[in-house]
């Protein structure tokens, strides 16, 4: 089991760093940082912004196998802090991402890894409690297949996954106003991830307060393609002859349904939350920045929006590592369901 997971380890490593050369390559063949500089009043002389280029890497005059030649030598050579360069805010991208060092481990404070725990704290949650409701919605559906339960289901599913996430953000801000307008004071905040001037148990309230919001919309459109998927491979083995063989031997319909036939639905299922995690770190993207979220998603927009290749390549390597990430805990899910596989 170890053995098995180092060794997927390293090969996720691999492609996290191709995935992420890859990336800095593109950006440096699409990009001009520069133009962030260009026609501004007084002008910055060329020179000047030659050598800003310079300082970041990022010179278009250089052939862009050069900068990424020197790119990968930084990454290798200099300390870690300072492996993905400079941002075209003049700090270092993976301070800027994973914040201050000293506050790697506290994960109940704000300051938790930077933009990073931001993002972080958006998508564990908002993912994990997405897949359990459109697990159990899933099942309920094909258990009660065609009922009015079921038809309910359906179509709020398809509503829900052809709606864009944004919408869904801005729908949920009006009814929250609503609410405190209702209530008299704001009971429920949406604008940043926290609120300053506020420490312990208080500070840890606050920011459950400013992550319902964007919680429930991320779980919510989740929910509905995972609960679609989980239907279809419900309904397959509902016709099961194992299920019938479960019944025959006395076993009650709840036992044998939770039993044989949930075990093994959630199979595809563990393949399926590797893919649809991609699309929840584009989701929760747009819901950074609708609910103004200093996050790895609003920067990965600030950084298109300004050509900043450094930050853009940063972006990639964050996102690479939790779709890979997601990827090996599906495996190891698949293995732990079927009893076939072995590691």
């Amino acid at each position: 089991m170890i053995l098995y997971v180092l060794r997927r380890f390293v090969n996720y490593l691999i492609l996290t760093c191709v995935a992420t050369t890859f990336s800095y390559m593109a950006a440096s063949t699409f990009l001009n940082p520069a133009k962030k500089y260009q026609g501004v009043n007084p002008p910055v002389p060329e020179e000047s912004i030659a050598a800003l280029m310079r300082k970041y890497g990022v010179y278009r005059e250089d052939p862009v196998a050069l900068r990424t030649w020197n790119w990968i030598e930084n990454i290798v050579t200099a300390p870690f802090h300072e492996k993905l360069g400079m941002s075209l805010s003049n700090k270092w991208v993976i301070t800027e991402m994973l914040g201050k060092p000293e506050n790697a481990l506290t994960f109940w404070q704000i300051e938790w890894l930077g933009r990073a725990g931001v993002s972080l704290r958006l998508l564990l949650i908002g993912s994990l409690l997405g897949a359990i409701l459109g697990v159990i919605l899933g099942v309920w559906g094909a258990v009660r297949q065609y009922k009015f339960s079921d038809q309910v289901i359906s179509y709020a599913s398809f509503i829900l996954i052809s709606t864009p996430t944004f919408v869904g953000g801005l729908l949920l801000m009006i009814l929250a106003t609503h609410l405190n307008r209702l209530l008299g004071f704001q009971l429920i905040r949406f604008s940043g991830a926290y609120s300053p001037g506020y420490e312990g148990w208080g500070a840890i309230w606050d920011l459950g307060i400013h992550l319902l919001l964007p919680t429930i919309a991320l779980m919510m459109f989740g929910a509905a393609g995972y609960s679609r998927y989980q239907r279809a491979v419900m309904l397959d083995v509902l016709g099961s002859d194992f299920i019938r063989t479960a019944r025959a031997k006395g076993a009650t319909r709840t036992r044998a349904l939770i039993k044989h036939g949930v075990r093994v639905a959630l199979i595809p299922m563990s393949t399926y939350f590797a893919y649809q995690f991609g699309t929840l770190i584009a989701g929760s993207t747009f819901l950074e920045v609708i609910f103004s979220w200093a996050g790895m998603g609003q920067y990965g927009i600030q950084a298109v929006q300004t050509s900043d290749i450094n930050a853009m390549a940063g972006v990639v390597c964050f996102a690479s590592v939790l779709v890979l990430f997601a990827s090996t805990l599906s495996e190891i899910l698949y293995a732990a369901l079927d009893p076939r596989v072995r590691m």
